[in-house]
């Protein structure tokens, strides 16, 4: 019997390495070799990546689906050769901090998104008798803020709270991801700064200190050794906060039963544009933590070749133009709109970074942290996630090639080397020629129980 696809004459990225090799996909899934298919496409001259996996994405639904919302959000995944995100609890409206409001994002998630979706749940004050009923639910972990998170529904975790929830996590055996910033010294510093009438970008950048996530970052390493806590550091801006989290993988916990697990992502905005950057552009380049200099850029490249950094991120965070518009940048909302641009900023890398360091890191590293069961690889019997990549096709990224919704990427006007030409979703083509070509077939992804 016919299967239902084979591709043909790909260069396909894996673990090992980069091969030229057919493709063999039925029911959604890898499978040995076959000798007839239903459908065959031709990808001589296209490398198959795994399919990208953003673990970190706001796409605001319900609630806020005019920041974003989950069908454009997911579009421009699936345009960068994504096939599954990870939305976070904020900001949506209601966050997602209980059975009733995960059960809301999951119907709109379900309703929308073209690719598969991860959901993660809130560590908040006011939710610690939640996060069982939110595991139970199947969510991917649970995103805590060591300072402000700029927005009133989702306070921030002191350190009381954020010790206790990583108490419950560890007992439910899912990981606690922080936004990692000092919330005394940044508040502070913010205060200060605006009492002495400052408003302008160089002042917003003074005010989130390198320190700052170092500090952050020590504290949760610290509670997760006492805990014994999965932890996860989000959106590593510096090579310092890279290196301590680095360090953080070969200290104990206090059971001595093994040493602290802890992982780091980073951003492509933290490996392609500076303060200088952020200065030049404003509104379209703010973010928490902020860009850095040019030389923390390379530290932080280093980093990343010499397996300092699990994975990368977008931390696509977008919002509408009217919030993107302030003679005060500390009002500017702060947010990188990105999630279509991960796979083409790490392709155009000069000098070349191996391929299957690419896979690892917007794949397979990703599933294996999460313990996605049938996700991150090109291998029989996993999904059949994975994109098509002309890699010698040269592009200036335009507004009008995005899908999300308000196209605000700071990466408009800049030349890649590496484009999508297809993004399959369990053996399903969702994009092609520059447009999403199907229905919303996304599902729920549940962590596999440890």
């Amino acid at each position: 019997m016919a299967i239902d696809l084979i591709i043909r004459g790909a260069q396909v990225v894996t673990p090992g390495g980069v091969a030229e090799q057919d493709l063999y996909i039925d029911g959604g899934k890898f499978v040995d070799a076959s000798s007839a298919a239903k459908q065959t496409i031709d990808a001589n001259g296209l490398t198959a990546f795994p399919g990208l996996i953003d673990s970190h994405v706001h796409f605001n639904e319900p609630g806020r689906t005019d920041w974003e919302g989950i069908a454009t959000g997911s579009a421009a995944l699936a345009a960068g050769g994504g096939t599954c995100f990870f939305d976070m609890p904020l900001n949506s409206s209601p966050p997602t901090l209980d059975g009733a409001s995960f059960d809301l994002k999951l119907a709109a998630a379900r309703a929308s998104a073209v690719t598969d979706f991860a959901l993660w749940g809130g560590l908040t004050p006011g939710n610690l008798d939640k996060l069982e009923e939110l595991a139970g639910r199947g969510v991917i972990g649970f995103k805590a803020f060591m300072c402000s998170s700029g927005i009133n529904d989702f306070e921030r975790a002191d350190d009381l709270t954020l010790l206790r929830g990583m108490e419950i996590a560890s007992r439910l055996g899912l990981p606690v991801a922080v936004h990692a910033e000092n919330d005394e010294l940044t508040s502070r510093l913010t205060h200060q700064s605006r009492e002495a009438g400052h408003r302008h970008v160089a002042d917003y950048l003074a005010t989130r200190p390198i320190v700052a996530e170092l500090d952050a970052i020590k504290r949760a390493i610290t509670f997760a050794q006492d805990t014994g806590c999965s932890l996860h550091i989000v959106h590593i801006s510096s090579a310092k906060g890279s290196a301590e989290m680095f360090e953080g993988k070969h200290l104990w916990r206090k059971d001595l039963r093994g040493p602290v697990d802890v992982t780091g992502e980073t951003c492509p905005h933290y490996l392609t544009l500076a303060d200088t950057d952020m200065i030049e552009m404003g509104a379209p380049a703010k973010c928490s933590p902020p860009l850095r200099s040019t030389e923390e850029i390379e530290a932080l490249w280093a980093q990343l070749l010499a397996g300092g950094i699990d994975f990368v991120a977008s931390d696509h965070s977008p919002a509408p133009e009217s919030m993107k518009k302030s003679d005060d940048f500390f009002k500017v909302w702060g947010g990188i709109s990105g999630v279509q641009s991960t796979l083409a900023i790490l392709l155009s890398r000069v000098p070349k970074l191996p391929r299957e360091l690419i896979g690892q890191l917007i794949a397979t590293n990703v599933a294996s942290r999460y313990r996605l069961p049938g996700k991150g690889r090109i291998a029989p019997g996993y999904d059949a996630d994975l994109s098509l990549v002309d890699e010698q096709a040269i592009f200036t990224l335009t507004r009008e090639q995005l899908l999300d919704r308000h196209k605000h990427s700071p990466y408009v006007g800049r030349t890649f080397q590496g484009q999508v030409k297809r993004t399959i979703v369990r053996g399903t083509t969702v994009f092609a020629d520059e447009q999403i070509v199907s229905p919303p077939i996304g599902q729920l992804v549940r962590p596999e129980v440890a």
